[in-house]
């Protein structure tokens, strides 16, 4: 029997095809680069296809001149074009995709390596290049290897303080980065029934940190329910038996707080062993971990509190601000000493909002720590909403299972 993503994209593991994207989007770093592609190939003007988008969240608003000059030429060509315009502040790239605008069985491609987020749908989504992106702005196609598949089986419900960033950063340990490289992580199994849509996401979101083409699940019961809430109508995927290059069990109740030390994903330990490593800053956002039901937690932890270390909020779109404001949510999250910035990718790629000075060490829930990613000589830690709320009270790494 055939793997999901091979069902979507209509041929064995191995083949090379070309298909229709049913999504293409850009963001406001590589859209600039993919309109200069684009012309270069000679395009001159788009036809009216609606499944082309353009969002702006990497670095807005602008860091400096260039920026804003780069982004005004970027802005003026979407309004003029038949692409779908998000300005700054509406939200990061992957997340205003994941309000409503994907589809089981469809093709998603993202002109950013964290496309594979919505994989989370039961569709194929990955990341290209803004070559590839030009290619599919002037035929509407794009061509794959079909990858062969990887099964990470999960079961069980999660214990303690145990979140969906913690299974996250134990399958990529598990695999190391490069252990799926150009594979589809297919999540199936007892344990996936109960994971909710956000949870799904974290977990496709990381896939691309063990080199993965892609992190998919089968769209089911909880799949349809979000989309409907959403004002889609959407047909569950049924799970098919066939056979992955790997496979890797895990068992939810078996994970515990993790934390991914610098400067790799795939080296991660046990917060406890790490308790007590002081910290200047916490960053709580991301394409990762900025939903509403992050800083819901985030905020129910912090309550009552002051955070001892500097602290940054992001939400990952400005509908999440919007709920956060209606609810309270954002509200705790100031009371209790915290920054809140424009809903976008805010410091995590190293341009702005909370960049790292040298020797300076974050708690992030972002998806990579690479060196110098968020700051020349900065050190980032990567871990849980929970985690992030218990270090930032404290102001040193410390465990969300601390007494």
């Amino acid at each position: 029997m055939s793997t999901l993503s091979e069902r979507i994209l209509g041929a064995a593991a191995g083949e090379y095809i070309d298909r229709k994207v049913d999504r293409a989007y850009a963001h406001d770093g590589t859209g600039v680069l993919t309109l200069e592609a684009w012309k270069g190939m000679g395009g001159d003007r788009l036809g009216k296809d609606t499944g082309y988008y353009i969002q702006f969240d990497h670095i807005a608003p602008a860091n400096n001149g260039t920026t804003a000059t780069l982004q005004h030429e970027m802005r003026d060509f979407a309004k003029s074009s038949c692409m779908q315009f998000s300005d700054i502040g509406c939200g990061i790239c992957h997340q205003l995709m994941a309000e409503g605008l994907i589809l089981p069985g469809e093709i998603v491609v993202g002109a950013d390596s964290h496309s594979v987020t919505l994989g989370a749908f039961g569709a194929f989504a990955t990341g290209v290049g803004a070559t590839d992106m030009a290619a599919i702005w002037l035929t509407g196609e794009t061509w794959f290897r079909v990858p062969e598949s990887a099964g990470i089986h999960l079961t069980g419900r999660f214990t303690g303080a145990a979140e969906a960033k913690d299974l996250a950063l134990a399958y990529v340990a598990k695999l190391g980065t490069d252990g799926a490289t150009y594979q589809a992580l297919e999540f199936v199994g007892d344990g996936v029934h109960a994971l909710t849509m956000d949870e799904r996401l974290v977990l496709s979101n990381l896939s691309v940190e063990a080199g993965a083409k892609a992190g998919l699940f089968y769209a089911d019961d909880v799949t349809v329910r979000y989309l409907k809430e959403h004002g889609q109508d959407a047909a569950s995927q049924e799970y098919e038996p066939c056979s992955y290059r790997k496979e890797l069990d895990l068992d939810l109740a078996d994970i515990v707080p993790l934390v991914a030390v610098p400067h790799r994903v795939d080296t991660v330990k046990p917060v406890d062993a790490l308790a007590g490593a002081p910290l200047d800053q916490v960053f709580v956002g991301t394409c990762t971990n900025g939903r509403y039901s992050d800083l819901a937690r985030f905020a129910r932890l912090v309550k009552g509190n002051k955070v001892a270390v500097r602290t940054l909020v992001i939400p990952a779109s400005a509908a999440i601000l919007k709920k956060a404001i209606r609810t309270g949510v954002l509200a705790d999250i100031l009371e209790a000493g915290c920054t809140i910035g424009t809903p976008g990718c805010g410091p995590c790629l190293g341009y702005h909002m909370g960049v790292l000075g040298k020797g300076e060490v974050c708690l992030s829930t972002a998806n990579r720590n690479f060196r110098n990613r968020m700051g020349v000589g900065g050190e980032i830690y990567l871990g849980s909403v929970a985690t992030a709320a218990a270090s930032a009270i404290h102001g040193e790494i410390t465990s969300p299972e601390a007494g």
